[in-house]
């Protein structure tokens, strides 16, 4: 069974100082670059269906420390 992921912290723990949003007919792709719990390099994709859902993707990413 997959988990479901509904935050970049749950893939992330530092985040670059960008970020990416794609708009599609069904939805949203946030996509960010950072460090994982591992301390290596990642880049986290999450879909969602919603703009209140993309809120919540985007407050998670900016309030992130930043990676070095």
């Amino acid at each position: 069974m997959t988990k479901t992921v509904s935050k970049i912290s749950d893939k992330l723990t530092k985040v670059n100082e960008s970020f990416t949003i794609n708009m599609y007919d069904n939805g949203y792709m946030v996509e960010v670059g950072g460090r994982d719990s591992s301390d290596e390099w990642k880049t986290a994709k999450i879909m969602v269906a919603s703009t209140a859902d993309l809120l919540n993707i985007i407050s998670d990413v900016v309030n992130m420390p930043r990676a070095d």
